[in-house]
């Protein structure tokens, strides 16, 4: 049966579309996922809405977050921007939580709309608030970004592209816990990011 989005139009992705079970028999992987020091997969830019643009290299900067994609426009475009818009300033998702969904295929695993990949554990209790994630060389200042609370829930493009089963699983009990979704942080000292660079963790206090 071919599927037909709520729009009347047929859903290209929706044969790829993983199952509840498939995704639950995951979580032994994604558990597996290092806690203290991972390594940056993949950079993803969004120059404009629905547009993405893989990157060997990107610049995270303190005003702007990636420099080239579309959240700086977005907040400033608008007439009063809030603290809340400041938090999502960068979004990061598990590695293995996308490649799960979206394959190996790297054009298929941007289309879930974050910034940063890593393979890394990025559940609330290995990541609390405050914790810091340094990209690259400590000892180069590296870019270096921090993690906040602020929800990160997806969208009805999430849906669309990797299915409703996957939604449920990522914002139901298991995968909250685990930030499955991903997770917002804020750019606190500028530099490059490049795909195999490690991700060193630095935890509050």
């Amino acid at each position: 049966m071919t599927a037909v989005g709520h729009t009347g139009h047929v859903n290209p992705h929706a044969a790829l579309h993983r199952t509840r079970a498939e995704l639950e028999a995951s979580l032994g992987e994604l558990d597996a996922a290092p806690k203290d020091e991972g390594q940056l997969e993949l950079v993803v830019a969004r120059p404009a809405s629905g547009e993405r643009a893989i990157l060997d290299e990107g610049l995270l900067h303190r005003d702007i977050g990636l420099v080239g994609d579309v959240w700086h426009e977005d907040v400033s475009s608008r007439a009063q921007s809030s603290d809340r818009d400041r938090l999502m300033q960068i979004t990061v998702m598990s590695a293995r939580m996308v490649r799960i969904l979206a394959g190996d295929d790297v054009n298929r695993q941007a289309l879930a709309g974050d910034q940063l990949y890593v393979d890394l554990d990025l559940s609330h209790e290995s990541l609390p608030a405050g914790s810091r994630l340094v990209f690259g060389d400590p000892s180069a200042r590296g870019a270096v970004i921090e993690v906040n609370e602020e929800p990160h829930t997806g969208c009805a493009s999430f849906v669309e592209r990797f299915g409703a089963d996957a939604m449920r699983f990522v914002n139901g009990r298991e995968g909250r816990a685990r930030r499955l979704r991903g997770l917002h942080a804020v750019v606190v000292q500028a530099g490059a990011v490049r795909p195999g660079d490690p991700v060193k963790v630095v935890r509050p206090g």
